[in-house]
């Protein structure tokens, strides 16, 4: 399988995507914990069937010492007992802002206010932050029929 187009090097995309990348690396430098990143990442490329992103953070969460049980068990994580209330709520609130389409109305109230029992402000902002660019990233790589299977953890970093 090839990529439709390579956001590397195309001269309009890749201007674009360097900001993403670069939203995406302040994301990670805030104080939601890691662990909770990776399986918002892992969740919101699953639901959006990315596998190029599937791929690259399930393998960046087992580099980071995540174990393969929990990443297992992340496509379901409500019948898991393996993740904390605060990985719940992170996991709910990736869901529904994911599948925001699905649903009039948007993310409901009480899911917001389940994860802001959990993360404080910078935390919530963080996680919106991130759900917002792992979900722009798997549309454009969806679109890109970008392949998985090759990604190395730290590759792009």
């Amino acid at each position: 399988m090839e990529a439709r187009l390579d956001p590397f090097t195309n001269p309009v995309l890749s201007k674009a995507m360097k900001h993403i990348v670069a939203a995406g690396r302040a994301l990670g430098e805030s104080s939601l914990p890691t662990p909770t990143q990776e399986l918002v990442k892992l969740r919101a490329s699953q639901i959006n069937g990315c596998g190029f992103c599937t791929d690259m953070h399930f393998k960046d969460a087992v580099h980071a010492g995540e174990s393969a049980e929990r990443l297992n068990l992340v496509a379901a994580w409500r019948e898991a007992t393996v993740f904390t209330e605060a990985e719940r709520a992170a996991l709910e609130l990736t869901e529904e802002a994911t599948r925001i389409a699905d649903a009039a109305g948007g993310v409901p109230d009480e899911v917001w206010a389940n994860a802001a029992k959990h993360y404080d402000d910078e935390q919530l902002g963080a996680l919106v932050g991130v759900i917002a660019v792992i979900n722009a990233f798997n549309r454009a790589n969806v679109m890109l029929t970008m392949p998985a299977g090759d990604y190395q953890p730290g590759q792009f970093g």
